[in-house]
């Protein structure tokens, strides 16, 4: 075959390969920007007053209808969903962010203890400042989350020095998850009965009785936040390549690692504060979107992961909701129950892959 008709097939080739990935990319964006239309008009729609779907396209564009209606769309039903949309992507990207750091997509916020160290630092706070303020404010539950996070962080990477085998860093990180819940009941055990209550709710996870003012704060700390690691996705994509590859590209390793940590943490901490601990989202999101991608490319996975997290975890409030209506569920028992077996196929396939 001449030179020039065998470049030409390689060319060709390449050509509908890449044409190939790209209708793939287009085809999973497509169908999360869907679900998540979809699903957002039936968190609106469904409820304890029901609302047709023409009314929630009326209510949503003009404002306009039942004047209860409008109410419960715009005053209730709206904060919630947006909180976690905003929420839940967050806690998928964390999750992406840490399985990049420690090279293994077993890692999560929830997994690794570092909720458990957020949740009891914010309750802490909350004993404390309830007890003599009245009231907690939001942006002090955010600090308090961030630190507890970079505390449970911090003992995880200490741990990670002298364990290489990931399998012990993981119960590792199951030990600190154990031993911060612990201190928090211990806490709890001496806090007035009021104060158990605002605690109790709170680390139930939930996303109910959110306000407009709790969706504007975690939107702004989020969307900055979400920003800055976008902005990072070459030198992940290096870092993806191994850290000998990443520094010949001209990437400060351990300045790059400090962002990883410092961006998990804060997407982590702000979802802890607003709607409590919130299990398995961090691990089995990335791992279902790099499956329907067929890639890790960060450039791709960033916006996909946090669209995939949002629509996982509004389904799953939509669920807790709605399963035993009028009692509502707490999130983290819908998403265990979708997430757990996911983590499940995930570890039984990594070791027939090893085999």
């Amino acid at each position: 075959m001449p030179k020039k008709d065998a470049a030409a097939a390689v060319e060709g080739s390449y050509r509908a390969e890449n044409f190939k990935r790209r209708s793939r990319y287009v085809l999973v964006f497509a169908i999360l920007i869907f679900a998540f239309i979809t699903i957002v008009v039936l968190n609106i729609n469904t409820g304890s007053v029901h609302i047709s779907v023409a009314d929630v396209f009326r209510i949503l564009l003009m404002k306009a209808g039942d004047p209860d209606n409008v109410s419960i769309v715009w005053g209730i039903r709206l904060p919630r969903i947006w909180m976690a949309a905003i929420l839940g992507g967050a806690l998928a990207l964390s999750g992406f962010l840490l399985q990049t750091f420690f090279e293994n997509p077993i890692a999560g916020p929830f997994v690794l203890g570092i909720s458990s160290g957020a949740k009891m630092f914010v309750a802490i706070l909350m004993i404390f400042f309830i007890a003599r303020f009245g009231f907690m404010s939001s942006w002090v539950m955010i600090i308090a989350a961030f630190g507890g996070s970079l505390v449970a962080t911090a003992f995880i990477l200490m741990v990670s020095r002298s364990v290489k085998n990931m399998s012990a860093l993981l119960v590792a990180g199951v030990m600190i998850g154990y031993i911060c819940n612990a201190i928090t009941d211990f806490i709890v055990t001496f806090a007035d009965d009021s104060d158990i209550v605002n605690l109790h709710n709170w680390s139930q996870g939930s996303f109910n009785g959110m306000k407009w003012g709790n969706v504007w704060m975690a939107l702004v700390v989020i969307g900055v936040t979400t920003f800055l690691t976008f902005m990072l996705s070459k030198p992940i994509s290096a870092f993806q390549l191994g850290e000998a590859y990443a520094q010949s590209m001209g990437v400060n390793v351990k300045r790059f690692r400090i962002l990883l940590i410092l961006f998990s943490s804060i997407l982590s901490a702000t979802v802890t504060a607003f709607a409590g601990p919130i299990s398995f989202v961090g691990i089995a999101v990335p791992f279902l979107i790099k499956q329907a991608l067929g890639t890790a490319r960060p450039l791709v996975v960033i916006p996909a992961t946090f669209l995939g997290g949002s629509v996982f975890v509004m389904v799953c409030d939509l669920i807790a909701r709605m399963a035993l209506a009028p009692t509502e569920l707490k999130i983290s028992t819908v998403t265990s129950i979708f997430g757990a077996p996911i983590v499940i196929f995930m570890l039984i396939r990594r070791e027939k892959a090893k085999r």
